[in-house]
Parts: structure tokens; C-alpha cells; sequence
């Protein structure tokens, strides 16, 4: 016996139409070079549908990828679902990849268009002459000064507004849920960046699992996605707000710390969403302002220091809500809200030391823990440590073209998420490390995110990231990398002081070294595959 439900496809424009018929009233403000503008979800909606005629007018092809180099934008809204609901592929291009890999992407994904905001295109306009599919390239004006270059060899110009202008709106239909909705690619720490593939399907569930999740956007909220819309999908939040009705708040260029706390206060943010980085730096710029509308400041990309997120309690009176998840993951995978029973029985230690795990997984998504190279999971007790594999319905399954998909995935089909984490039987995942970054130091595994985390709530220091490097009797050994606070000072012997009692004493780093800055990867992670590049001739003081 089946059941006799309808077979109602879930796709891109079911969310388009809610947003147009329901919230047309709701608003959009995108901070631009000028000042800011201010559209409704009603006027966003019909720009939208007009954007959809320009695709056609430009002849982009039945499943042509659309690229987008630019910031967090209501046209960059406009394109996200313009593109895939008119049957095409939304790509957004990464604008921190290095060239030779936004060269390598653009031809991967076969892009016939890329729409760029006006102040990038000092930036790519280089680039695209070795784009070799792409034909148009529509430049959006986001009020920055100067002209748009000549038009690369076999490329043709256009003007956004312009387009839209001359465009006849047109009716959004798809009606296979699995046809690609869009595409991103990883940051390629290693190698060339993957591309990943996401469905209608998997982008309307993404939406709905970030809408019951501790991120969950309500028809009340005024949304600040600091995460960029041109990675890994502004962690849904740019879906969730239009399905949702929430307002939109959207920073464009205006990336600076002082920028963003401005936009916090002034717009009476209640969701404001960033990696750690971006959250050491707006911390300070905080301090005297009213945020009494935040409600939650999702972060995630790497681990929260703990530090950092009791400096937010403290300040504000709001910690920071650490979520996980990757590319692969659309993103998200798991929310860190902590359950009413757990909270009940928890003094502010206690409750601190729970958000530092990424939380339990969404609705819809299934976890294990299992030793590399198998399948079969381990105990969640808190205390088995294995590589998290992670599987769901906006999981992906493959990489676009890529013969590496292999090396991802498990024989039964999880993806293998490179992360060393533990959960313990309340299901709180809590990441030990990457799986490349582990150091293994005597038959034993010391983790670098926890000795980063204990090290960074040391007063002097704005950020550190651990290493380890080879060393002659325990194979490898931890070496601290530090970054001291504007106007502060401390020693090496000073941080190892203050990290005993806080660590194994086995944990210890054999070295620390101080350095100007944390090299970041293009998503604003520690790179240290730099780090270790650059000390890779350092030999231990104990091992002389």
C-alpha cells in the first residue's frame, strides 16, 4: 500500500512566488559605495522575473551556468534565484581564489555569463579574457568609482540596468526537482578547487532543515548574512530569508568591522552571521553600541574559541552559536543550540564549555564517527575519536566531473567531511581537528583546534594556530604560532605557563613562535599548510 499524497515537485520558484505573493511588503537593504538602498521582497520579485528575460535575451543555454563575482548584494539576490529558476545554473564565483583558479573553475563549469559588481572588476577584468566560455559579462553598478574597462577579445559588455530594463518579465517553472539549481566550489586548500553540485530538491530541504535548525529565521527577523553569498550558498541564509519573510540586511563591500557593527545597531539586526575572524573584529567595535535586537550570531567556517564566544556573553549578553558544515553539506550539517534538559543542569561553565561543540545535526541529516578507511561507526560516548562522515538529502554524492569524487566518499556512500570529532551520547558533535592538521605525537593524537582555543583565551593574544612538525623521537610535536594583541606583550615562556593545568602536559607546545598575522585561506580559515610551508625547517628546541 502507498500512500495518496500529491507529487508536488519542491523547487526554486515555490520560494520566489511565497516571497512575491506573501512578504512583497518585507525589505532589502544593500550597503553600497553611495550610501543605502532600500528595495521590498514585491519589487525584488518583479526584478527578479525581469532578470529571467535577460537570460533569455542573452541566449544563455536551457542549463547554462550563470556566474556571479560579487558581494552580498539585492542583485546578487536576484541572480540566485533568477538563474535556477529559469531552468539554468546559478555558479558563484569565489572572489578570493587565487586567479589561476578562478581561470580553472570558470572553464570547469563551462560559465557562458559572469555578472560582476562595478568595484570588483579591477579584480577579475584580467581574468577574463582566459575565461574561455564565457561570452557576456554584465556589469553590475554598485556605485564605485571609476569607468568599466573595454570589453576582453570575443566578449561582449553589457550594463545591468540597462538589461533589465529592455527585458519583458517571464513565468518561473522547473519541473524536475533534481535538475541542478547551482554550483560551488571548494576553497582548494589542496589541489584544484571541486566543484559541487546542488538540486531544486536539496536547496528547498537545505532551507527548510536552516529554518527549524537554532538558525532558524523567523517572518520578524532583519537577517545580516557577514557570510559571503559567493561561498557555499551564504549558509542558506539568503533561501531562509525569502521563504521565511525575514528582512534582509546585506553589507556589500562594507566588510570593516566598524562598518558591520554600524550596520548591526543602526538596521537592529536580529541574526548577524560570520566566521571567527569576522567576529574578533567587530567585538571591539561593539562597546557602547545597543544590539538589544540581536537574538543570534551564527558562526562557523572553523572552530569558536570559547574565549571568544564568552567575550560576546559577556559584552552583549549573547554568546555566539557555532554551527558546522562544508560545501559539500550545502552547508549546514549541525546547529550547537543547547537542548532544555542539558541547560537546566548547567552553570555558566558548563554551558560555555557545551557551545564549543558544532551541536547536534539537523533534521534530515545522519552522523557517525568512524576510523579512516571504514565504515563501521564508533560509540558516542564523548570519548571515541573518528573521522565524521555525514550523509542526507542535501549531502553530495559526487563532485561535478571530477575524477577525486572517489577519495570523498565511503563505500556505503557518506561523505568523508576530512574531520576528526567525537559525540557523545547526547549526540553533540565536537570537532578535535582535520584530519590532515591532527598531530600525532607519540602513537597519540593531540588536538590543534582545543590547544588554539586554550591558547587564544590568554589576554594578550588576538589568534594562534597550532601545527605540528616533525620531530625525531615522537614523530611530530606541536608548535604554537602567535599573534599578540595590538599593544600587548607576552613570552613564550609566559604561554606555556598559562596553558599548564589547561592541557596534558604531553599537550604542551615544544616551541611558540610570534608572527604579524595568521595566514587565511580564501574563506577566512587558518591556513596552516602555509604555516607549515614556512617552518618547515624548524627544529625543535627539545630536540637539540
Amino acid at each position: 500500500m502507498k500512500g495518496l499524497m500529491q507529487d508536488f515537485p519542491l523547487t526554486l520558484p515555490h520560494l520566489h512566488e511565497r516571497a512575491e505573493r506573501l512578504f512583497f511588503d518585507k525589505e532589502v537593504v544593500t550597503v553600497t559605495a553611495t550610501g543605502k538602498e532600500r528595495t521590498s521582497y514585491g519589487d525584488w520579485a518583479t526584478r527578479t522575473r525581469r532578470l529571467g528575460g535577460v537570460l533569455d535575451d542573452l541566449g544563455i543555454s536551457a542549463d547554462g551556468r550563470v556566474a556571479t563575482f560579487g558581494w552580498n548584494t539585492a542583485r546578487h539576490l536576484e541572480l540566485y534565484f533568477a538563474a535556477p529558476c529559469t531552468n539554468r545554473v546559478l555558479h558563484a564565483l569565489n572572489i578570493r581564489l587565487f586567479p589561476e583558479q578562478l581561470i580553472y573553475v570558470a572553464n570547469h563549469a563551462e560559465d557562458e555569463v559572469v555578472f560582476i559588481d562595478k568595484s570588483l572588476t579591477a579584480l577579475a577584468w584580467p581574468l577574463f579574457e582566459k575565461f574561455d566560455t564565457v561570452r557576456h559579462i554584465v556589469v553590475m553598478d554598485d556605485g564605485a568609482p571609476g569607468d568599466v574597462p573595454e570589453a576582453p577579445a570575443g566578449k561582449q559588455v553589457h550594463d545591468y540596468e540597462a538589461l533589465l530594463a529592455a527585458a519583458e518579465p517571464v513565468d518561473f517553472r522547473v519541473d524536475d526537482e533534481d535538475q541542478a539549481a547551482s554550483m560551488c566550489y571548494t576553497s582548494g586548500t589542496t589541489g584544484n578547487p571541486k566543484g559541487v553540485v546542488y538540486s531544486h530538491r536539496s536547496t528547498v530541504l537545505h532551507t527548510m532543515g536552516v529554518l527549524i535548525s537554532g538558525l532558524g529565521p523567523r517572518e520578524a527577523d532583519r537577517i545580516l548574512p557577514v557570510v559571503p553569498m559567493f561561498h557555499a550558498n551564504a549558509w542558506g541564509l539568503a533561501h531562509a530569508a525569502v521563504a521565511s519573510g525575514a528582512d534582509l540586511l546585506l553589507p556589500g563591500p562594507g566588510m570593516a568591522p566598524a562598518a558591520l557593527a554600524e550596520l548591526i545597531e543602526t538596521e537592529r539586526a536580529t541574526i548577524a552571521a560570520g566566521v571567527p575572524t569576522i567576529w574578533m573584529g567587530v567585538l571591539p567595535e561593539l562597546e557602547g553600541r545597543d544590539t538589544s535586537a540581536l537574538r543570534a550570531i551564527p558562526c562557523g567556517g572553523s572552530a569558536v574559541p570559547k574565549a571568544l564566544s564568552e567575550a560576546y556573553r559577556n559584552q552583549i549578553g549573547l554568546p555566539i552559536l557555532q554551527a558546522w558544515g562544508m560545501t559539500e553539506t550545502s552547508p549546514v550539517a549541525s546547529s550547537g543550540e543547547i537542548k532544555s534538559t542539558l541547560a537546566a543542569g548547567l552553570d555558566d561553565d558548563g554551558m560555555a564549555d557545551m557551545r564549543t561543540t558544532v551541536g547536534t545535526q539537523l533534521l534530515g541529516v545522519e552522523v557517525r564517527i568512524a576510523l579512516p578507511g571504514t565504515t563501521e561507526g564508533l560509540p558516542w560516548d564523548g570519548e571515541a575519536q573518528g573521522e565524521l562522515q555525514v550523509r542526507g538529502p542535501w549531502i553530495a554524492k559526487a563532485y561535478y566531473n571530477d575524477d577525486r569524487s572517489p577519495e570523498s566518499f565511503t563505500e556505503d556512500g557518506w561523505l568523508k567531511t576530512g574531520d576528526v570529532a567525537t559525540i557523545d551520547h547526547h549526540g553533540y558533535i565536537r570537532l578535535v581537528d582535520r584530519t590532515k592538521d591532527v598531530i600525532k605525537s607519540g602513537g597519540e593524537w593531540i588536538s590543534s583546534v582545543e590547544l588554539e582555543n586554550e591558547i587564544m583565551a590568554h589576554t594578550a593574544v588576538a589568534e594562534a594556530a597550532v601545527i605540528g612538525l616533525p620531530h625525531v623521537k615522537w614523530g611530530e610535536r606541536p608548535l604554537a604560532c602567535v599573534v599578540l594583541r595590538e599593544g600587548q606583550s607576552a613570552t613564550a615562556d609566559e604561554i606555556l605557563a598559562f596553558l599548564d593545568g589547561r592541557v596534558a602536559k604531553w599537550w604542551l607546545p615544544d616551541d611558540v613562535v610570534f608572527i604579524d598575522a595568521v595566514p587565511k585561506t580564501s574563506v577566512g580559515k587558518f591556513s596552516k599548510k602555509d604555516l607549515r610551508d614556512r617552518f618547515a625547517g624548524h627544529v625543535f628546541s627539545t630536540q637539540d
